[in-house]
């Protein structure tokens, strides 16, 4: 089973998410993409630890090459989250592109129970991009569009309310 989480800054999908894989049963797993580049990522990061450290996952740290990565096969794993994970491949020095980022999920929806996947919204804001910012929100849109033709359940997250946009919501 595949369910992706979408939605905009603040928007609530992490929480829903999270929430999710705390109804299914067997292992959680949690896979963080954030790099800790600076204190702000760092301080970000403990948040989030801080706020699911009751909620029983297993964090594991995978910035990219996720099809590097070996999981228990009756995890239910929760990606937090693509944007990161595509900007990683991007950019990082032995990332692979978004082609790798979407691959990686692939190869976590072939060893698991349930991997949701947390991913931001992107080209709402009426902003024009240009340059290497357009190209990477080029390059996300296209992740999320490829992994939502592959998910059973698409979610976006609209002021804390889930709308679910394919398959049924629970």
């Amino acid at each position: 089973m595949f369910t992706l989480v979408i939605g905009g800054a603040a928007s609530g999908k992490s929480e829903y998410a999270e929430a999710h894989v705390e109804t299914l049963p067997g292992r959680r797993l949690y896979i963080a993409t954030m790099e800790p580049w600076d204190e702000e990522c760092r301080a970000r990061i403990a948040r989030h630890q801080a706020a699911r450290a009751h909620k029983r996952f297993t964090t594991v740290e995978c910035y990219r090459n996720l099809s590097q990565l070996t999981v228990p096969p009756d995890s239910n794993v929760l990606l937090e989250c693509l944007g990161n994970l595509v900007a990683n491949e991007r950019y990082g020095r032995q990332g692979g592109g978004v082609a790798q980022a979407v691959a990686g999920v692939a190869h976590l929806l072939r060893q698991c129970r349930h991997v949701t996947v947390v991913t931001n919204e992107v080209f709402s804001s009426g902003e024009a991009y240009q340059g290497d910012t357009l190209s990477y929100l080029r390059d996300l849109a296209w992740a999320n569009r490829t992994l939502a033709r592959r998910a059973d359940r698409v979610v976006e997250l609209v002021c804390g309310l889930p709308c679910v946009w394919k398959g049924t919501e629970g």
